[in-house]
């Protein structure tokens, strides 16, 4: 078994093990985008923004739906990842490199989304304020925009973890997001993302079992399966903590959007949430006036 080491470098320049880890949720964030624009807007969607787009998987998938789809971010190994996607599924749709608290688009479009917490990396006010505003000028007025984060209420562990896996063909990709410090004054925390990436075979040398199938474990791995290469992932960075009043209140200093509704990742649109101190994971849907 060849084993790498722990790599110390952007989670970000990973876009095929970042995007692995989420594909399950993709088609749910999509549907849901589709029936909120059924129910909240007053004219038929087709033009669609994601900032920080960074894998884009929610960009392949609106444009595998039909819609016209931009998607930007800073990271080039993503949008790399981003292109070579779309050309191999013969899709079409704008990739930019740009900054997300200060894009300037030549269009409008008909609604946006930013989720899973991408909106987080901006660890000032004037920062989110930025993106927020920009965003509204990017969006026509009626037109909806997700965004996607972790609110953190007063009483939740402030060093927590949580651990995920995805499986894509032979790679199965483990992430173990850990808090390591958070300052509520400052309202910042410290993640460590680590990353445990295993390419497996069959028997360790690609033989299969007598009936030609695997034989799968409750784990979803066959019991004659062995994992050939082992590729370990480390990087930190900083999320800006947000509680049920701070978000709204960053809400209301950015008088062109209002909101519509809020729901958890279960993204059951029959199913609204209260923004209190209850909530943690937090779907916003937000209206350009």
């Amino acid at each position: 078994m060849k084993n790498s080491g722990v790599q110390i470098e952007s989670w970000f320049d990973h876009p095929e093990w970042f995007e692995i880890g989420f594909q399950d949720v993709t088609k749910q964030e999509a549907d849901f985008f589709e029936t909120a624009f059924k129910r909240w807007c007053k004219f038929p969607v087709r033009r669609l923004l994601e900032p920080a787009c960074g894998s884009g998987r929610l960009v392949v998938e609106m444009a595998r739906r039909g819609y016209d789809v931009t998607g930007f971010d800073l990271s080039e190994p993503s949008l790399v990842y981003l292109r070579r996607e779309l050309k191999r599924r013969r899709l079409r749709a704008k990739v930019l490199n740009a900054d997300m608290t200060k894009f300037r688009l030549p269009k409008r479009f008909d609604g946006a989304f930013c989720t899973y917490n991408s909106f987080r990396v901006l660890t000032t006010e004037t920062a989110a304020r930025s993106f927020l505003q920009s965003t509204a000028a990017a969006v026509r007025p009626g037109g909806l925009f997700f965004l996607g984060l972790h609110l953190a209420p007063p009483d939740i562990d402030p060093l927590g973890i949580e651990r995920w896996t995805g499986e894509r063909g032979r790679t199965k990709v483990t992430t173990t997001l850990r808090i390591v410090a958070s300052d509520a004054k400052r309202r910042v925390e410290r993640l460590r993302i680590n990353v445990l990436v295993r390419e497996f075979g069959r028997n360790g040398n690609g033989k299969e079992t007598s009936n030609g199938k695997a034989a799968r474990t409750k784990l979803g791995r066959s019991q004659n399966e062995s994992a050939v290469k082992v590729q370990r992932l480390r990087d930190e960075f900083d999320y800006r903590l947000y509680t049920a009043a701070q978000i709204r209140r960053l809400f209301k200093s950015v008088p062109q959007w209002e909101l519509v509704n809020v729901f958890d990742f279960w993204y059951k649109i029959d199913e609204p949430q209260k923004l209190d101190n209850d909530l943690v994971d937090a779907l916003f849907v937000l209206r350009r006036r």
